[in-house]
């Protein structure tokens, strides 16, 4: 074969890999930009570090994994908790220590091995603590479907329209999970951010105004973090949770793939890649980031496992990042919109919770496993809170610690 040849066969297949990575940034735009959204960061930035923090994970697993890391459900309670309380930059603060922990994790993976970190955090654990992410955001979605702010001190749109907007929002999210044919399936919450978006202007909801005001090309909002004792120790236990959910992505993809990728390059690696990659979105004000679902099933979809596919879609993160407009018309989504998305994603990441005390196997009605599950949900959605001086400990950061520290201290029954 010519030279010529051979350059005209390697330029269709970047032009190929670059297509498919648009594709799989498409796939993956709907959860990223939600994050944001919810918890009042910005969405640019929050494409700008998924782009970054994919091609740093690239970088620390030597390019051999089709995984797309971006924003992290599993963080979205506890940085609007402290986005209210705080601020973005202490509560960027937590965040990256929360990366801290994910590195120390894969140090202590490589050290250990995953038995030492799954003995420290087994399912009876991270299963209700997943569940109280869940729970403590309820009353959350709900105000938004009825058209209030958040935490329901407000009214943004009359009642009788929210519902519409939220109702026809969620049940379009449903069906594209359900019923979606190939690609359709892989974007429910895009669809169902869609149908409502459609609707909102049918109704005549939707404030132009912001997107006329923003400029074409602008960097994006980037904050940086401010030293907070509170929000490490509210912040960084929620780790626990997405630490654990780690493997089962490397395990999924892994399949799919038919590659073993826990032992090269390592699940040590993939977990330091996580870590660095939401410690570094955190110091630019983004949300932390993860493997995402949704793009691994874009793979299996596509059967196209090629690692440069991902790199193609973070680097069209970064650029998009850049488009003023693009961040100014994600944030005119009306308030009902996002409810409705909401009120199935944070029933989702309960039963997420649910399903890993399920899957363990374990007798919930043993003395041992009973005392930790029912503290972590008690304390966690009841609102418990430890004070000393102006620290305090609540919430799901006190439900995680309150987790671990029995699970290392409550005896086991005389047979086990």
């Amino acid at each position: 074969m010519s030279d010529a040849a051979v350059h005209s066969t390697e330029y269709r297949f970047r032009i190929q890999d670059s297509l498919l990575g648009g594709q799989m940034l498409f796939v993956a735009f709907g959860a990223l930009v939600l994050v944001p959204l919810l918890t009042g960061l910005d969405p640019n930035v929050a494409l700008f570090t998924a782009g970054a923090g994919t091609l740093i994970f690239q970088g620390i697993t030597k390019r051999m994994i089709p995984i797309f890391l971006a924003s992290s459900f599993a963080f979205i309670a506890p940085i609007i908790y402290g986005v209210q309380n705080w601020g973005i930059p202490a509560t960027m603060c937590g965040l990256a220590a929360a990366g801290v922990v994910y590195i120390a994790l894969s140090l202590l993976i490589l050290w250990r091995g995953t038995d030492m970190v799954l003995r420290i955090l087994p399912p009876v654990v991270t299963g209700p603590v997943i569940m109280v992410i869940g729970l403590i955001l309820a009353p959350i979605a709900v105000n938004m479907a009825m058209g209030k702010t958040g935490d329901g001190s407000a009214v943004l749109v009359p009642e009788g329209r929210a519902l519409i907007i939220s109702m026809v929002s969620l049940a379009v999210t449903i069906l594209a999970s359900l019923r979606g044919r190939g690609m359709l399936r892989l974007i429910p919450i895009l669809c169902g951010i869609a149908a409502g978006y459609a609707l909102s202007l049918f109704f005549g909801i939707v404030d132009f105004s912001p997107v006329a005001e923003a400029a074409w090309i602008a960097v994006p909002n980037f904050v940086f973090p401010a030293w907070s004792w509170e929000a490490i120790f509210f912040i960084v236990p929620v780790a626990i949770a997405p630490a654990i959910e780690h493997f089962g992505d490397v395990l999924a993809i892994s399949s799919i793939t038919g590659k073993n990728y826990l032992d090269d390059p390592g699940v040590h690696r993939t977990m330091m890649g996580d870590g660095i990659a939401t410690s570094f979105a955190s110091f630019l004000g983004g949300p932390p980031n993860t493997t995402y679902s949704e793009v691994t099933g874009a793979v299996a979809l596509t059967k196209v496992f090629n690692p440069a596919i991902m790199t193609w879609a973070a680097l069209f993160a970064i650029a998009l990042a850049f488009i003023g407009k693009v961040g100014s018309v994600l944030q005119t989504i009306p308030a009902p919109v996002m409810g409705g998305i909401m009120l199935l994603l944070f029933g989702a990441i309960m039963v997420v919770g649910l399903n890993s005390l399920v899957k363990a196997g374990e007798d919930l009605m043993e003395p041992r496993n009973l005392a930790i599950v029912a503290l972590i949900l008690v304390f966690g959605i009841g609102g418990m809170a430890f004070s000393a001086g102006k620290f305090t400990l609540q919430g799901i950061g006190l439900a995680g610690i309150l987790g671990v520290v029995l699970n290392l201290v409550l005896p086991y029954a005389r047979n086990e």
